[in-house]
């Protein structure tokens, strides 16, 4: 591995795991997006909501137009702005709440804000403004933290993700952008595994794991209560070599599946 590109700074991401449960099944369900196979990272995989922190998260103003924001320093309250708007403008779906009310935006309070995502996405609209035009704040209380991932040192692109896991609003309707996402599905995880196996999707290897982790919950509240009380192990995936084998390891105590595989085996 010597020969590769070291100490690309990994930038801040956020991404997350939206759940519910099937309104016939009552499995557990997570909303997941095909990003698009001209995307420079993960193209045509099966992936969370999610994408790099923006200058505009990082408006001090936000603060204040947030619940929850009270817990979180700085840094954390711009992953969380990051994470809402990023499934916001890839799923429509958005975490916010009406100015003096308790509930999240309704459906026809949202149909004609469809329009911001596209100008939130090309940074033409700041989320700023965006919350004080429409008297919106942010729900970060709904956000639990579930997994932080950062890229290994040899990649050319590297990323410092922060994964969360929220109950969708039960009347909003997830919808992919068209853009960055081509196509959007809700699977319950342990179905996504299977059908990844199957050949149907691509999932890279956090994602995997992070699917895989996810569908040890059978409901979504499940998912919420186990995220609550697990402690979250940053997980900086690391190569080894044995003989003419490489191998990428990770904590055993980040809790997942596999602490280390082949590294030909990952994929993405």
């Amino acid at each position: 591995m010597a020969d590769m590109k070291k100490n690309v700074v990994p930038v801040p991401a956020a991404t997350i795991l939206l759940v519910r449960d099937n309104s016939e099944t009552s499995e557990l369900e997570v909303f997941m997006v095909v990003r698009h196979h001209q995307i420079d990272f993960a193209s045509g995989a099966l992936v969370f909501p999610g994408g790099k922190t923006s200058v505009g998260d990082q408006d001090p103003r936000l603060r204040d137009l947030c619940d929850g924001a009270d817990a979180l320093d700085d840094m954390q309250l711009a992953l969380a702005v990051s994470a809402i708007r990023e499934a916001f403008e890839e799923s429509g779906v958005l975490l916010a709440r009406p100015v003096g009310d308790s509930g999240y935006v309704s459906p026809s309070r949202l149909e004609p804000l469809e329009g911001c995502r596209k100008l939130l996405d090309r940074g033409e609209l700041a989320m700023v403004d965006f919350l004080e035009e429409h008297e919106l704040r942010l729900a970060l209380d709904a956000l639990v933290p579930f997994a932080h991932w950062i890229t290994p040192d040899f990649m050319p692109k590297r990323f410092d993700t922060h994964f969360y896991v929220a109950i969708a609003p039960s009347d909003q309707i997830a919808v992919h952008d068209g853009g960055e996402a081509v196509d959007s599905v809700w699977l319950n995880p342990n179905r996504a595994i299977e059908e990844a196996d199957e050949g149907k999707w691509t999932i890279i290897f956090p994602t995997r794991l992070n699917v895989d982790k996810l569908g040890r919950s059978a409901s979504a509240v499940a998912a919420i209560e186990t995220a609550r009380s697990s402690s979250i192990v940053t997980v900086l995936p690391q190569v080894i070599k044995r003989g003419d084998q490489a191998y990428l390891q990770i904590p055993e105590e980040a809790g997942y599946c596999v602490s280390e595989t082949t590294l030909d085996s990952i994929g993405g």
